[in-house]
């Protein structure tokens, strides 16, 4: 993943993405598309050795934070000796996601798998000594949740790969394209490595902004594992050849004009573990923004970052397991939902049940008392507070007999029926939802 990157520079990064993306046409990838429109949530995990000194994953020598060879001295340390992936599925089923993305090589170039590729891997180079894909994906299978896998296109370790440092061009590609060309072989090599041997739901590139889409063959890439499945996703870091548009750490402050995508973020400040990074996020703060996310029709992929023993730290578990029992407290009110009712009708994310005739209001924390809607045509049927099942009463204000204007929808919630985290309420509608976007008075 990208570290240090302005809010600026993401923004525009965003926006570059998301005229990319319009070379794959929305009608020719909808029905595979289906499943991760309804998923909302997936875990991803950044696991590597750089959990070893609990450095940044690739960029801490990169950004020279440590020497390129200390930073490789790592593979000495990488166990992965409690390794547990059964207890990992569990953790991402019982946090209510519908899929995990796991790092199968990060910018470094060491690979999770025994690659044919001459080149670093656990099995080979690290104490590790086994393939640690294979059995955390049968896990997720035996639980009916999708399979992702993240590949960097990068490989800094790469002495055909052109860049090393940020400070270090090997060479450049237009005095020895046969160089690059050997590079190319070995990358689209474990590609279909991972294709083959995995046949992954979704695949999660990264790294496109060192090169264009020709440079990374983009199209072989995609028609490679359209290939072998046709129904693989791929996110939007291709170079413009993705399925959808991936912001990272911020959430987009209004819908994303794409018709699907996906928040990465993290539980503390980093992808990957890092010892002194003790910042972790709060259950009640996660749970804000995923419901903001899923108001906005998108998914969110919230990291968790292994040790090198393959544990996984307890703040970590502790935001899964209480985002999963708000998600199954909620559960109809955000997954297989679409996008809610447009800003400024309710101050708070909103979502719709498929047909539009259920509403759902996310309240933001510890609220209580009077809740406002504005515009709302249709006629209300019943209220009921999501997850406790207790109907609620409301009354109209400023409804005028003899003006199409709707009047303003009061809703009174008790204390007594708070949520802890976010309090979900439920509006049975009069038909698909309606709403007034006049100005008032006679039109």
């Amino acid at each position: 993943m990208r570290i240090f990157i302005s809010i600026i520079v993401a923004s525009i990064l965003f926006v570059n993405q998301s005229n990319a993306q319009e070379k794959i046409s929305p009608e020719s990838i909808q029905a595979k598309m289906q499943w991760f429109q309804e998923a909302k949530l997936g875990i991803f995990i950044h696991w590597g050795i750089y959990a070893v000194k609990g450095v940044d994953e690739s960029w801490s020598f990169y950004n020279n934070l440590i020497p390129y060879k200390e930073y490789m001295s790592q593979l000495n340390g990488f166990t992965a000796s409690k390794y547990n992936p059964a207890e990992w599925a569990d953790l991402v089923q019982q946090s209510g996601a519908k899929y995990a993305v796991m790092t199968t090589k990060h910018h470094d170039g060491v690979a999770l798998w025994n690659t044919k590729e001459d080149h670093y891997n656990v099995v080979r180079n690290t104490p590790a000594k086994k393939d640690l894909l294979k059995p955390f994906f049968d896990e997720l299978r035996k639980r009916q949740l999708k399979v992702g896998t993240y590949f960097s296109l990068i490989d800094w370790s790469r002495n055909d790969y052109d860049q090393f440092r940020k400070d270090s061009v090997r060479y450049k590609l237009k005095d020895q394209p046969a160089r690059w060309d050997h590079f190319k072989k070995f990358f689209q090599s474990q590609i279909n490595e991972i294709s083959e041997l995995y046949n992954p739901d979704l695949f999660w590139f990264d790294g496109d902004w060192e090169h264009n889409a020709d440079e990374w063959e983009s199209i072989k890439v995609r028609s490679n594992i359209l290939a072998k499945n046709p129904n693989a996703i791929i996110n939007g870091r291709l170079a413009g050849y993705g399925d959808y548009v991936t912001p990272e750490q911020n959430i987009p402050v209004s819908k994303p004009a794409y018709n699907w995508w996906e928040l990465c973020m993290t539980i503390n400040n980093n992808w990957g573990f890092q010892f002194r990074d003790t910042n972790w996020k709060k259950p009640n703060e996660i749970i804000t923004l995923f419901a903001d996310v899923v108001g906005n029709g998108g998914n969110l992929l919230l990291d968790i970052g292994p040790k090198e023993d393959g544990t996984i730290p307890e703040e970590q578990k502790n935001v899964l397991n209480e985002l999963g029992k708000w998600n199954k407290k909620h559960n109809r009110a955000i997954f297989g939902t679409i996008a809610g009712i447009p800003k400024g009708h309710f101050y708070g994310p909103t979502t719709l049940s498929k047909d539009s005739s259920s509403l759902y209001l996310f309240l933001q924390a510890q609220t209580s008392g009077p809740i406002m809607i504005k515009g709302l045509v249709n006629k209300i049927k019943e209220i009921k507070v999501v997850g406790k099942e207790v109907n609620l009463n409301h009354k109209v204000v400023g409804k005028i007999s003899w003006s199409p204007v709707p009047g303003l929808v009061f809703i009174d919630v008790p204390v007594g029926q708070v949520d802890p985290y976010m309090t979900v309420l439920e509006l049975k509608l009069e038909g698909p939802v309606k709403l007034y976007a006049g100005h008032g008075g006679f039109n």
